[in-house]
């Protein structure tokens, strides 16, 4: 419990290193500056409290709360596994983002972080061309099919028509989940997706700041290589012709649609239709609420913005 009341700012940077500590994930005054929640204020604001408040504890760079000093550990020991895999998870990022209809492509999930904690599994967010969700995710699975030979399993876990880039929850969860992560190919979406996307600063109001911009979240293609990739997405994407497309496009949809109804985990996390495939069977927001609320409450503090991560309609 906390023996004192602590001000705005105090209580923001608290919720911020509870957030990540569900992860084991301790953070640097910067990524406490970056990811807090709710608050805007100066990375020096930030620093200064976070030192000046007794209850955490500072590692090295790294904060935690009181008595959890071991995760330091835990993210170094991670950091140089997800160090590793980093580069052939942005190497077959970039070649998911080389077959047709596929615009965008982002790593997400743990690896996005350095925070691996076991598997292999590479997570990306695709963006694709309008009517293409589903045949772009059969070309991402096909090309699993190649990298599993190597020990690698690739996770489109998401993947979302380029007219369907306005996120219809509004919550912490998927702020965070936007805002860290790594961008491989398409740049430009990238920033649309920001753009519509304003509701993150409600939640994350540092996180993309000139100076908190991650580095990592710049187009790595150069410009020559970039024109080959678009020109031979074209080439493969004119031999489907548009009416075959669209047939297979619906046939593929409806027929996978039907097996993930079926699904043990189908439902509230879940979103299948013609402009978004999102397979989250795990329900992963609410595990990760359900643990942030009672980080919260054995911690005595409120919960932000009242309503657990936020949660509001579109």
């Amino acid at each position: 419990m906390l023996e004192h009341s602590l001000d705005n700012l105090s209580r923001a940077v608290l919720q911020t290193v509870a957030y990540s500590d569900i992860f084991d994930y301790p953070l640097t005054a910067r990524e406490i500056h970056r990811y807090l929640i709710g608050v805007e204020a100066s990375l020096e604001k930030v620093t200064r409290t976070v030192e000046d408040e007794e209850i955490f504890t500072r590692t090295g760079d790294y904060f935690t709360l009181p008595g959890r000093e071991e995760i330091v550990n835990i993210r170094k020991h991670r950091e140089a596994r997800s160090r590793e895999l980093l580069s052939k998870a942005m190497k077959y990022g970039s070649m998911l983002g080389a077959l047709p209809y596929i615009r965008m492509v982002a790593l997400t999930g743990s690896l996005a972080v350095m925070n691996v904690s076991g598997n292999q599994d590479f997570d990306y967010m695709l963006v694709t061309a309008p009517g293409r969700v589903w045949t772009a995710r059969a070309f991402a699975l096909a090309f699993n099919r190649l990298a599993r030979v190597r020990g690698h399993t690739l996770c489109p876990n998401l993947i979302i028509s380029e007219t369907a880039l306005k996120w219809s929850v509004h919550d912490l969860y998927s702020a965070r989940e936007l805002c860290q992560m790594k961008l491989i190919k398409g740049k430009d979406i990238y920033m649309q997706l920001i753009k519509v996307n304003g509701w993150i600063r409600d939640f994350l109001p540092n996180a993309f700041n000139a100076n908190s911009m991650n580095a990592t979240n710049r187009a790595r293609n150069s410009l020559v290589r970039g024109i080959r990739v678009e020109r031979f997405q074209h080439l493969l994407e004119t031999l489907l012709p548009s009416n075959l497309g669209d047939r297979f496009e619906n046939w593929e949809m409806n027929r996978k649609i039907a097996r993930f109804s079926r699904q043990a985990g189908f439902g509230e996390e879940t979103i299948f239709n013609a402009e978004i495939c999102q397979g989250n069977f795990h329900h992963h927001r609410q595990w990760t609420w359900e643990l942030f609320e009672k980080k919260l409450i054995s911690l005595d503090s409120p919960l932000p913005m009242g309503e657990g991560l936020g949660v509001r309609a579109a």
